[in-house]
């Protein structure tokens, strides 16, 4: 009896995992890719709880949210002959699971290839110059050529971000003498601006005392006002010859 039972739990036990295997728990954010004896079963499914017939079916699960991929350092010659190496990160995610699946052999190592040959590319086209000043603009550049050549594969790539260029040592020190100079070049272009400033004050200053003879007596008072508030042992009083102007007339006449 024992042993007749025995032989009625091996189909149970067969049929247990057979059932496991068919089923499955996709995620809120996966897609399930089926395989029916080999063709591609449309549309994916979906979250939740599926069913498939195994081995008949074969499910391959894809990740919908957003995958960020790290662009290892690339070395870079510019236009203007100058060696760097550059990295950068991508923002893509799948839209299309099918395609994903069946149109490319593993999306994550093609879509970083894509991405490493596209930033030497585009970066060997520019001067240096523009790669450090215009990031931004070469930022949408090689997202724009990068999304165009993954969308065949189901593949949106949201963003390209230039993290970091590593300049050699010599050019390095080039640039720090460049920004020196600029700062000085800067600092004497002030150092003119003013002094043109102040000339032309001191020309409508003059031209003002001109007009209304009243000021430069004033202006002659409250010099003598400073004067005072210093500790000299000796003063200066400077005498205007407009103050002794008249008695010169009136002795003359």
């Amino acid at each position: 009896m024992l042993l007749g039972m025995s032989w009625l739990l091996i189909p149970l036990i067969l049929v247990v995992l057979w059932a496991m295997n068919c089923i499955k728990v996709i995620q809120d954010y996966e897609r399930g890719v089926v395989y029916r004896l080999g063709v591609l079963q449309t549309p994916p499914r979906g979250r939740g709880l599926q069913f498939i017939i195994w081995p008949i079916d074969r499910m391959q699960r894809v990740d919908l949210r957003t995958v960020t991929l790290d662009v290892p350092p690339q070395d870079v010659i510019t236009k203007d002959n100058v060696s760097i190496k550059v990295n950068a990160v991508v923002y893509f995610r799948v839209m299309d699971p099918n395609l994903a699946i069946n149109a490319v052999q593993d999306f994550l190592f093609a879509s970083s290839q894509m991405a490493q040959t596209t930033l030497r590319s585009v970066l060997g086209q520019v001067e240096l110059d523009e790669l450090l000043a215009h990031r931004d603009t070469l930022n949408q550049q090689l997202q724009t050529i990068i999304d165009k050549q993954t969308d065949p594969w189901g593949i949106k790539v949201s963003a390209v971000e230039i993290k970091h260029v590593d300049l050699p040592e010599e050019m390095r020190r080039a640039m720090a003498r460049q920004a020196e100079a600029e700062r000085i070049r800067r600092a004497k272009i002030i150092g003119a601006e003013a002094e043109f400033q102040s000339a032309q004050k001191l020309v409508e200053a003059a031209q003002m005392m001109e007009v209304h003879p009243m000021a430069l007596q004033m202006r002659y008072l409250q010099t003598l006002a400073e004067i005072a508030t210093e500790k000299n042992s000796t003063t200066i009083f400077p005498i205007p010859i407009d103050l002794i102007k008249p008695f010169l007339d009136r002795k003359t006449g």
